[in-house]
Formats: C-alpha cells, structure tokens, sequence
C-alpha cells in the first residue's frame, strides 16, 4: 500500500506509536519491555507449533498417497492443500486490507529483506508456476472423460493463490508490522506451511514421473513391437501435446516457486514486531554495477556457452531409449573441468577477505542469517547425494573410465561446495563500505556528459569515447583486492547460472547413468534423488543471490 511506501525504515522517536506486544501468559510481568519480549518468543512458539501441525497433517496426507494409494488418492492430497490454499488467500486479502493500513502498523522496514533479485525470483517462478496450472487445466479439458473435476478446480485456485502471493511479497516483503502480532504471525507460518506442502507433492510427483518414465523405457527395450493402449492417454492433437510438454518443461519452476517463496515469507515471521534502530539503516545503498570486471565476465560467458552446448547435446542423446557412453562422458568432463575452476575462485576470494582490512557486521540482521542456513542446508542435497555414489562406486569399479569420471566429479563436486559457502558466508558478513567520492563525481560527470548527447553522429561517437575511458578509468582505480574479488563473484555468478539450467531443464545423468541404481535398488536411489536434486538446484539459484551480494559490497 501507498501507507507503507511512504514510510521511512529509520527508526521513530516516538515512543507512543510502538504498539507493544501482549500475552497472556505473561501479564502480570512489571517491566513492559520485558513482558513485550517474553510475549515475542511466545507468539513464535505457538505460530511455529501451527506451522509443524499443518505439515505432518499434510505429510501424513502425502505419504498415505504414495505408500497406500487405494485409502488415500492425489484427489485427497488436492482437496487439503486446497483449504490451506484459501484460508492463506483469506489472511493476504486481510493484511493487505485490514492489518498494514491500521495507523502505526509499519513504522520499521527491513532494508536488507526482499532484495529486487529475491523479489525477481517470485515474479519469474510465479509466472511460470501460473503457466504450468494453465497448461495443466487445459490438458485437464481435453481429457475431461476420463479426469476428475478437481484436476481442474486445483490449478484454478492455485493461479489465484500464486497471483496474491506474489502480489503481496513483492510489497511487503521488508513490512516489520507492528499491529496484530500473533494472527500475522500464525498467518505467515501457515503460508509457509502451504508452500513446503506444495513443494513436498511437487518433489514426489516428479519422483514418480521420472520412475514410470525410466520403467517404461526398460519395458520397451525388452518387449519391442507390443501395441498396448491406455484408457486415458493424450490425443494426437497439436494443442494437447503442447499442453503437456510445456507441462514437463514447466514443472521444475514451481519447485522453486515454493522454496522462494518460504524463504520470503520466514524473514517477514522473524520481522513481526521488530524494532530497528538507526544503526541497521543504510544511508548509501551499493547499487549492481557492471564496470570494473572484465574477465570473469568473459570466463562465465565461456563457460556458459559450452554448458549449453554440452546440455543440448546431453538432451538430444538422453532423449533415445539407449543413452550412448560418450553423451555421459561429455557431460561429466565438462563439470570436472569447470568445478576445479570455481573452487580455485572461491578459495582466492576467501584469502582476499582475510586480508582485507574490513571490520565484520555483527550486527542481527534475520534476512542474512536465513542467507547463511539456506546455503548451508541446500549444500547438503549435493554433498549428500555425492557421497553415496563415491560409497556405489568405489565398492564396485572404480577404474572403469565412466566410473572414474562420476567418481571424481562426485569429490570435485563436495569441494565446490563447501569453498563456495565460505567465500560467500565471510564476504555476507563483511561490513559495506560507501563508494569514494571521486567516482561519485566521475559518474556525475558521465549523466551529464549522456544527457547532453545530440543526435548527431559525431557527437555520438564522442560519447562512446568518454563512456570507454570512463570504464578504463573505473576499472584501473579499483583497488586490485576490489577488482578480484568482483571478477571471481561474476564469474560464480555466471557458472552456477548454466549449473542451475542443466538440472532443472532435464539433465539429470544420475538417472540414465545406472550405477548407482543397480547398488542401492531402484526405489531406494531413486529417494535419494529426488530430494537431493531439488536441493541442489535451489542451492545454484541461491548462491547466484548471495554472490551478486559479494559482488555488489566488494
């Protein structure tokens, strides 16, 4: 709302306007300070409680679903994720209406919470998410024979719940509320809650897809040639093929819709009731940049465009009943090769941290201590799933060629890892410094020199000229810790990029590949999977939010 634009995030002096927490528990306390706080942790206990309820009910739900799915059908996951989805419509529709116009509701804003680059991320996810339940919704309609009505009142109500949601983080994702504290409370964490039950059906959907898929495929390799017909199968019509490729093509974005979309949302729980002294403003905001880099943006771009071409050659080859040995050669050498690279970066960027000069921010600051456990919990789907094919491998052939390849690109894979969470958890934690006064003024001098251009070629060319030795200049009075540290964060930036495309577009060797499925069983791998590649792709697109940090405050 307008109300809370116009609102400052430095800290109020009136103390009258803080509307102080109160709980029943904690009534009789005779410091209000001290009751306010007791209250806080008490409203976090009990929302946190709702939160833990709501998600074994729909666990159970779910699990019911896979392990006995004769009781309990998808159609009954669908009707109770259904509830959740409107009574969380009807808290938006509330705080947006109700709690944030109420006088005094926002006098604090978080300026480090709901960066443009989160908030991009729910908008870009959200609007796939939408398209998915409408390619959905329309493959629903096509088969509507032999489907079930819910098929298509789920994706309805879920376009409605991911156009309020977005709407709502996008403008109140750095609200710290003062009003009302425990309903805000118990209705975030039930948002929250929703969210995870979203992405915990979404994980084991895509589980089952991918096991019907690979069994189909072992079935038709071995019985080449039967004709067998399903009751409900897609016609053969141009928009109902289209409706379910881009179905599949769509499927891997809600995933990450949901696991943004908590990790907003929590910063926004952490937030309720908080107030902010004048310490945790930044008067100089850094702003993203391109000048000062030049070869880690030439590196990433390199890395980025064989990536694409070892994915599309990857895809084109996985697409056949038999994947040939060379299309898994490829793709391994290429991550041999460049996971090397980025740990090397990682490691230089941490040495320059440690010899830089800059004191550490201790100050709270909830939305970097959420940076930190996210990047620290999604490692573990990579790491994870890394050590159980060194374990697979080493206890059957090490030495075979393609073996030795996932073998090292397995312990390559860890060391990124961990190189990459401490450079970008020490640089999170480095205190921003304000831009020097000389490129303040050189970049004044560079809008006026823009905005005094003619139209003339002559002029314009000039332009381009002053605009050149502008970054020549940039780039050489960088100090050279400075311009390190911004070419290896770019560089990062770009390589976690192509590595967050190849999973989530469908490069997913370590279900072709079979070696570590004949060792630890079908179902089993294919658990462990199925967890750890959805964590391993957040991991990719959050690094890319937390390196731009790096970039951006080096």
């Amino acid at each position: 709302c307008h109300h809370c634009k116009s609102r400052s995030a430095s800290a109020p002096t009136d103390t009258s306007k803080i509307h102080y927490e109160k709980f029943w528990l904690y009534r009789h306390c005779s410091s209000v300070q001290q009751r306010d706080r007791q209250a806080q942790k008490a409203g976090q206990l009990f929302s946190g409680l709702l939160a833990m309820n709501v998600v074994f009910l729909g666990s159970a739900f779910i699990s019911s679903m896979i392990f006995n799915h004769v009781a309990i059908t998808l159609a009954d996951v669908w009707i109770l994720l259904s509830i959740l989805k409107v009574l969380c419509l009807f808290w938006i529709i509330y705080y947006l209406l109700g709690t944030s116009r109420q006088p005094h509701a926002v006098l604090y804003r978080d300026s480090h919470a709901g960066a443009i680059w989160i908030r991009g991320s729910v908008l870009l996810f959200g609007s796939c998410s939408i398209l998915l339940n409408v390619f959905q919704i329309g493959y629903s309609t096509i088969l509507i024979h032999c489907k079930s009505k819910v098929e298509i009142v789920f994706p309805s109500i879920g376009i409605l719940f991911i156009c309020t949601q977005a709407y709502f983080l996008w403008h109140h994702s750095k609200d710290c509320i003062q009003v009302q504290h425990n309903f805000t409370r118990c209705g975030l964490m039930l948002t929250i809650a929703t969210n995870l039950l979203l992405w915990l059906l979404a994980v084991t959907n895509d589980t089952l897809h991918m096991q019907i898929e690979s069994q189909l495929r072992e079935v038709e390799r071995r019985f080449a040639g039967s004709n067998e017909t399903a009751l409900c199968t897609c016609p053969n019509t141009t928009i109902c093929e289209v409706f379910q490729k881009g179905y599949i093509l769509l499927y891997p974005f809600n995933t990450e819709y949901c696991l943004v979309c908590c990790s907003v949302l929590y910063v926004m729980w952490k937030n309720v009731g908080r107030r902010i002294s004048h310490h945790h403003v930044l008067h100089t905001k850094p702003k993203f940049k391109l000048q000062g880099v030049v070869f880690g943006p030439l590196l990433g771009a390199i890395a980025v465009i064989i990536g694409t071409c070892v994915f599309m050659m990857y895809q084109i080859q996985a697409t056949s009943l038999d994947p040939t040995r060379q299309a898994f050669v490829i793709y391994y050498s290429y991550y041999i090769v460049l996971l090397p690279l980025m740990s090397v970066g990682a490691v230089i960027g941490t040495i320059i941290h440690a010899l830089e000069k800059k004191e550490l921010d201790t100050l709270k600051n909830p939305t970097r201590s959420l940076d930190v456990v996210l990047l620290m919990g999604a490692a573990l789907g990579q790491i994870g799933m890394s050590y159980f094919s060194i374990v697979a491998l080493v206890a059957t052939d090490p030495r075979d060629l393609l073996n030795s390849l996932i073998l090292s690109y397995s312990v390559l894979l860890i060391f990124q890892n961990i190189t990459q969470n401490v450079f970008i958890i020490d640089g999170l934690h480095r205190r921003r410094t304000a831009p020097g006064k000389e490129e303040d003024t050189k970049e004044e001098q560079n809008r006026e020199t823009h905005s005094q251009r003619r139209v003339s070629v002559l002029e314009l060319g000039q332009g381009i000229r002053k605009a050149s030795l502008s970054y020549i200049h940039t780039y050489s009075h960088l100090s050279w810790r400075r311009r390190v540290l911004r070419e290896i964060s770019f560089f990062l930036v770009l390589c976690n990029i192509i590595l967050w495309v190849m999973p989530t577009f469908g490069a997913h060797p370590v279900f072709e590949n079979g070696m570590e499925r004949s060792f630890y069983g079908y179902s089993t791998w294919f658990v462990i999977v199925n967890f750890g590649l959805p964590l391993g792709v957040f991991y990719r697109m959050h690094s890319v939010g937390g390196l731009l940090e790096v970039y951006v405050t080096a």
